[in-house]
């Protein structure tokens, strides 16, 4: 029998990020100027029109000066670790 494991949590994860770019009092320009990404591709994320790739959440990650695993953390906040049964 194959397990799966949870869906990751993308709605928890643009949340992430617009509370992470709230907290700093950024604007969408001063993201974009910081992360080197298009102001529309950050709109686009946090509106949950487009996820990103890994490079994107790396750039923002450095912007924002967080480490990438705890931004990336939020897709398995609510999930149990691997190899623990329910």
């Amino acid at each position: 029998m194959t397990i799966f494991p949870p869906e990751p949590d993308l709605e928890a994860l643009r949340h992430a990020l617009s509370r992470l770019r709230a907290e700093r009092g950024w604007s969408y320009d001063r993201l974009a100027e910081a992360s080197g990404l298009s102001r529309r591709t950050l709109i686009e994320i946090e509106q949950g029109r487009t996820i990103g790739t890994l490079a994107t959440w790396h750039a923002l990650a450095h912007a924002l000066q967080t480490p990438l695993g705890e931004l990336l953390g939020a897709l398995c906040d609510d999930h149990e670790p691997p190899g623990v049964s329910g």
